[in-house]
């Protein structure tokens, strides 16, 4: 500290201001967005890598955050590559429309509708991706690809309840 007082810094208001608000962590706040941190993201991908190969078997995981923005994604090796960007675009589709991509791809196919009309060539109706709900407000997004899609979601689903510390239900080999 100077003899003229504290430093001014970038979260701190000049002398006679008003204080500034300083950024808050996720807590529970009310309108508050969730965010899931890295070290977490990173525990959930692997423990959904050693599931898939665990089964003999080879995928894509992708997991994005909640604006459906990729945060983690490995390509297990043997994955065929189109398993790649469709693991991402359908975490990029459990994000942003905060549901499984399985519902998306029935609510299209009963109403007739073409996945186009969401403006959005991300967006993909296969199953394998779920949404991350925190405290009931969507956070992320976990999908796999490679697999069927039952396999594929309920490997995501081990890392959706990694994310949202529950205990995951043990996938059979």
């Amino acid at each position: 500290m100077s003899a003229a007082g504290p430093r001014q810094g970038a979260n701190s208001a000049p002398s006679g201001g008003s204080e500034v608000a300083q950024p808050r962590a996720w807590g529970g706040h009310a309108g508050a967005q969730p965010a899931l941190a890295h070290c977490d993201v990173l525990d959930a991908l692997d423990i959904v890598r050693r599931a898939v190969e665990a089964k003999g078997r080879s995928a894509a995981i992708a997991i994005a955050d909640a604006h459906g923005e990729l945060i983690a994604f490995v390509r297990c090796d043997g994955a065929l590559i189109a398993s790649g960007p469709l693991a991402i675009n359908k975490a990029f589709t459990a994000a942003r429309l905060n549901r499984p991509t399985r519902v998306l791809g029935e609510t299209l196919r009963a109403k007739g509708t073409d996945v186009a009309f969401y403006g959005d060539p991300r967006y993909v109706g296969f199953g394998g991706g779920l949404p991350v709900r925190i405290d009931g407000i969507a956070a992320g997004a976990v999908a796999v690809s490679g697999l069927s899609d039952d396999e594929d979601e309920a490997l995501a689903a081990l890392g959706v309840a990694h994310l949202e510390g529950r205990t995951p239900v043990s996938i059979s080999a």
